[in-house]
C-alpha cells in the first residue's frame, strides 16, 4: 500500500480514533500489509476485524497488535489502537456490496468492508494519477485463469500486482487494490458478481482502464435467475470503462459481443475465427491438452505453445494477449510470455503425472456447467492422444448455485460423460442434482459400475485406491463447497512427477 498514516487512514474511511491519540495516529505510519487475517500480520500493517465462521476478529485484534499491526481497522473499540468506523447507514445497507459477508450478524463486518473499500479508492485514485493502469476481467468462468495469464504476459512489461486465487468480491477486491504501490505498473483485478449492480460496485473503488469480458454462462444461475440477468451484470464492467479506455470482448459468445453497444470505451473483439481484431489459427492440442495456435493481430503473427490444459484456454490467451498489445507489448514478447506461463492458482486445471504414470487434473476449486464440460473434454482427450487409449475416471462433485436448472444441468453433465466415452463416473456426495447426474449417465448408455454414486470424498477416494491402475487419467472436479480438493491432493500425492 501507498504510505499513510493511521491518522490519514482514519480520515479516508470516516472512522474515529480509539486507544490511540490524534498526535500518535498523525506519527504512526502503516508500512506493512492490510490483513484479515492476524496470523498473516506484518510488523507495520493495518488489521482488518471481521466477523467469520466461528471467531470474531475483533476477537484478535490484541494479537494482531502483538504480531505487528500499528492499528486495527474495527466496528467498535478493541483495547488497541484502532480506527473504529461508523455503522452503515439505510443508503449503504442497500448497497449490493453490504451483503459479502455470510456470517456478518450484526453488520459490523459491512461496516468494516465498506470502510476498507473507501480506503482502497482513495488508494486507487492516487495511483492511477500517477501512472497506474487497472485491468478489471469478469466472465462466469475462466476469471482466475486469465487473470494468471494477464500476469504474466504484462510482467516483461512492469511490475504487476494481481489478486492470488480467486479474491473477487467486495473483501478480495479492495484487499488486492490495497496491495499496490508507487512502483505498481499494473493491477488485474478480478470482478465476480452474485446480485446485480456487484461489479459497478467493484468498478467503482477501482475504476479500470481496460475491462476483459471472457464470456456469459450460467454460473450463479440460481442467484441471477436468467442468463440475460447475468449478461446485463457482466455489462456493468464495460459500462464502466471510460472513453479513454479499452474493452475486451469475446466476440465468439453473443452475449458478450453485444455489449459493444453499452461502452464509451474502444472495443477490441477476439476470436477462435479471423471475425475478431485478434484471433487464434487452428487450434491443436498436445497429449496433454495443451492448446498450440497461430496468434493473429494487425497483419502479424506469432506461433504459441500455451503451457496451460484444455482447449477452452485459447480464448482466455487471446484476452490476455489483447491487453498485453494495449499495454505496449509485442507479438513475439506475448507469445513467449504465453508459452512460459505456466498454471499458477490451485486446483484450477493442475495437472500433474504420478510416477506410475496416472495423470491427475485436479480442477476441484469451482464448477458450472460450461467449465465442467471444459474439463470433461480435456480428459477425453488427454485418454485418447498419445497412440495407446488410456482409461479416464471422472470424479464430479456438485456444481453449486444453480437454482431451479440444478437438476437438469447436472443430468446434462452425466449425459455428456457418457458421449464422450470416459470409462468411469464416480458421482460424490448426496441429493437430487448428484441423483440425476448419476441417473443421466445411466439413461445416457452407462451400465454395470460405469457409473457410481457415492455419499461422500472418503467412499470415492477408497474406491479410486483400491481400482486406479497404471497409465489412468484422472478428473476431479466440482464447486468448492464440495470440498474434492483435498481428495484430487491425495489422489495426486506420492511419487508426483510435473507434466512440463
Amino acid at each position: 500500500m501507498i504510505t499513510l498514516t493511521v491518522a490519514q487512514i482514519a480520515d479516508i474511511v470516516g472512522g474515529e480514533l480509539a486507544d490511540i491519540t490524534r498526535a500518535d495516529a498523525e506519527a504512526t505510519v502503516v508500512t506493512g500489509t492490510v490483513e484479515f487475517d492476524s496470523r498473516k500480520i506484518t510488523p507495520g500493517g493495518l488489521f482488518l476485524a471481521l466477523p467469520g465462521a466461528k471467531t470474531d476478529g475483533h476477537d484478535f485484534a490484541e494479537t494482531a497488535v502483538s504480531a505487528g499491526a500499528v492499528a486495527v481497522l474495527a466496528a467498535r473499540p478493541v483495547g488497541v489502537p484502532a480506527i473504529v468506523v461508523p455503522p452503515l447507514g439505510a443508503t449503504d445497507a442497500a448497497d449490493p456490496a453490504s451483503g459479502a459477508l455470510e456470517y456478518d450478524t450484526d453488520g459490523s463486518g459491512a461496516a468494516v468492508l465498506a470502510a476498507l473499500a473507501r480506503l482502497a479508492q482513495a488508494v486507487a485514485a492516487e495511483l492511477t494519477a500517477d501512472g497506474l493502469r487497472i485491468i478489471g476481467v469478469t466472465g462466469s468462468s475462466g476469471k482466475t485463469s486469465t487473470k494468471d495469464l494477464l500476469a504474466a504476459v504484462l510482467a516483461p512489461l512492469g511490475e504487476v500486482i494481481a489478486p492470488p486465487g480467486s479474491f473477487n468480491n467486495e473483501l478480495g477486491h479492495p484487499w488486492t487494490v490495497l496491495r499496490a504501490t508507487t512502483d505498481t505498473d499494473f493491477l488485474i483485478l478480478e470482478m465476480s458478481a452474485r446480485h446485480p449492480g456487484n461489479i459497478a460496485a467493484l468498478a467503482a473503488i477501482a475504476p479500470p482502464s481496460i475491462g476483459v469480458v471472457l464470456n456469459v454462462g450460467t454460473a450463479h444461475l440460481g442467484e441471477f435467475g436468467s442468463r440475460e440477468i447475468i449478461a446485463a451484470t457482466k455489462s456493468e464492467l464495460p459500462q464502466a470503462v471510460p472513453s479513454s479506455g479499452v474493452v475486451i470482448l469475446n466476440a465468439d459468445d453473443p452475449a458478450v459481443s453485444a455489449m459493444a453497444d453499452k461502452t464509451a470505451a474502444r472495443v477490441v473483439r477476439v476470436s477462435r475465427t479471423s471475425g475478431g481484431d485478434i484471433w487464434a489459427g487452428p487450434v491443436t492440442l498436445d497429449d496433454l491438452a495443451r492448446p498450440r495456435f497461430t496468434l493473429h493481430a494487425g497483419g502479424d503473427e506469432a506461433d504459441v505453445a500455451l503451457a496451460v490444459h484444455g482447449e477452452h484456454q485459447v480464448s482466455n490467451a487471446l484476452s490476455a494477449a489483447a491487453v498485453a498489445l494495449e499495454c505496449g507489448a509485442s507479438l513475439p514478447q506475448v507469445a513467449e510470455a504465453l508459452a512460459a506461463a505456466a498454471p499458477v492458482s490451485a486446483r484450477r486445471m493442475q495437472v500433474s503425472t504420478r510416477a506410475d504414470g496416472v495423470t491427475v487434473i485436479n480442477d476441484a476449486y469451482n464448477a458450472n456447467p460450461d467449465s465442467m464440460a471444459a474439463g470433461l473434454k480435456a480428459l477425453a482427450w488427454m485418454a485418447r492422444s498419445g497412440g495407446e487409449r488410456r482409461r479416464s475416471w471422472a470424479v464430479l462433485g456438485e456444481m453449486a448455485e444453480l437454482g431451479e436448472d440444478a437438476i437438469t444441468e447436472h443430468d446434462r453433465i452425466g449425459r455428456l460423460v457418457v458421449r464422450l466415452d470416459v470409462s468411469r463416473l464416480i458421482v460424490v456426495g448426496a441429493g437430487r442434482a448428484m441423483s440425476a447426474m448419476h441417473q443421466g449417465a445411466v439413461m445416457e448408455g452407462s451400465w454395470g459400475s460405469e457409473s457410481v454414486l457415492v455419499p461422500d470424498a472418503d467412499t470415492a477416494l477408497a474406491l479410486l485406491c483400491a481400482e486406479l491402475a497404471p497409465g489412468d487419467v484422472v478428473l476431479v472436479k466440482a464447486s468448492n463447497s464440495a470440498g474434492l480438493g483435498v481428495l484430487a491432493d491425495a489422489v495426486a500425492s506420492g511419487g508426483i512427477e510435473s507434466d512440463a
